[in-house]
């Protein structure tokens, strides 16, 4: 097996809640307290994963986090059993939706993954998001990085670093600010890492929203990653497209080898794309970069839509598809575009809407919901053997499924002692189908 990308996409979690926690993710503060449906959720989620694997791609998965974070609510001075630290903190309900949010789900922000042709050891380099704009997602590192170093365990193959520090100089959202491309997956590629503000000057930034991810946080990834200066480009995120709810840039860009698919209003930096072009000049390989104009999709309904957090692929005939939602089959701006695409002279030879509804309604659509990882045909012979997904992965997941979360759930939900209960035992029992270990706290306090 030739060297190949691999989508590691996030099982949404039993806590799976619409408490619209996350500032300038307007899908995510339009469906406030709404009613969530965690069983549905993970089984879209598991479905888009098959339909993936169907086509031939390799496609493995990523457990949810324990939630509600009960050694988060300790460290913020709440007491007693657990039950009563879920009673206690249900008392400041923003407090305990955050310590109870499930997304981790969305595994574009678990980490920055620079495969071994790009690096100077030529390791595959793996650094967790610290996600530290958002307090609900800053929770996630720890359990990400263990998640991660059972995955990816041998050191010979694979590099893994801390979370760059929790500070709001160095702010860190992971690969959903981070696109690699190239002339193949085997050759050194280029690595963009788009951000949203200057940490430690007073140029331009968001004045609406924040802006999550700073120059300097992925200078730092860069830097750790033993990354060539040739071949990285640090382009700043449009601040408008901030203001219009793009939080991340995988909201208004997607790339993948030569092919870059992005909106008119994505980078600040207007003449991104001639760089862009330049590199591939040297690299002897000609790019398609796809540039929608406004009058083509507004920003707004590139935003409502998620076109561009499609999931662009390359399918085993070397051509690539575009994994769509199913919002941008409903939207007809979006669909008469994309029905458009597919006459044009593109590598895109075909588009697949999936339904994520309940990862939709929360802010993301299928590119949030994966890790792009390349791998040799070497590395991959030490991944975690247990992650990848096949037709008996996928029928013993579903059923576990099935067998663990609720049909229903609001945020008040969480301080429900019960749901914790049955989440620990949904996910000590998936850590062993996915043969992982004890990566969880209570696991470790249990088995200590």
């Amino acid at each position: 097996m030739p060297t190949t990308e691999i989508n590691f996409d996030g099982i949404p979690g039993p806590t799976h809640n619409y408490a619209g926690l996350s500032v300038g993710n307007l899908a995510s503060v339009a469906h406030t307290n709404s009613p969530s449906y965690p069983k549905q959720a993970a089984l879209q989620g598991l479905a888009k994963m098959k339909f993936l694997a169907d086509l031939g791609l390799s496609q493995a998965v990523l457990p949810p986090h324990e939630r509600p974070d009960i050694l988060a609510l300790r460290h913020l001075g709440f007491s007693g059993s657990d039950a009563q630290i879920l009673k206690s903190a249900s008392r400041h309900p923003t407090l305990l939706a955050s310590c109870g949010s499930a997304s981790a789900m969305w595994a574009a922000n678990a980490a920055t993954v620079s495969p071994s042709a790009d690096t100077a050891d030529h390791r595959v380099h793996i650094t967790p998001a610290n996600l530290q704009t958002q307090f609900h997602r800053s929770l996630e590192a720890p359990t990400t990085a263990a998640v991660l170093k059972a995955i990816f365990a041998d050191e010979s193959a694979f590099a893994h670093h801390d979370p760059l520090p929790g500070s709001s100089q160095f702010g860190d959202e992971g690969a959903a600010n981070h696109t690699r491309l190239g002339r193949s997956y085997d050759d050194p590629g280029l690595e963009i890492f788009v951000f949203g503000r200057h940490a430690m000057d007073n140029q331009s930034s968001p004045a609406r929203f924040p802006a999550r991810q700073t120059l300097e946080a992925s200078q730092a990834v860069s830097r750790l990653h033993g990354l060539e200066a040739k071949n990285v480009m640090f382009i700043q995120q449009n601040p408008m497209a901030i203001e219009a709810g793009a939080f991340h840039n995988d909201v208004v860009a997607v790339g993948n080898l030569n092919v870059l698919f992005y909106h008119s209003s994505a980078f600040a930096d207007f003449g991104a794309a001639k760089q862009i072009r330049e590199w591939f000049e040297r690299s002897e390989c000609s790019p398609c970069l796809i540039e929608v104009q406004e009058e083509q999709i507004p920003l707004a309904d590139a935003v409502s839509s998620y076109l561009f957090n499609s999931q662009l692929v390359q399918l085993p005939d070397q051509t690539m598809a575009l994994i769509a939602p199913a919002e941008c089959r409903e939207n007809v701006r979006t669909r008469t575009f994309l029905e458009g695409l597919l006459n044009q002279d593109t590598p895109i030879r075909k588009v697949h809407y999936v339904d994520v509804r309940q990862s939709m309604n929360n802010g993301g659509g299928p590119a949030c919901l994966r890790l792009r990882v390349v791998l040799t045909e070497r590395e991959r012979g030490l991944v975690n053997p247990g992650v990848f997904l096949n037709d008996g992965l996928y029928a013993s997941l579903k059923g576990w499924i099935e067998r663990h979360y609720r049909d229903r759930l609001l945020p008040a939900d969480l301080a429900d002692s019960m749901l914790l209960e049955e989440s620990r035992r949904a996910l000590d029992e998936l850590t062993q189908l996915l043969k992982l270990g004890s990566i969880y706290p209570f696991q470790r306090a249990g088995r200590g």
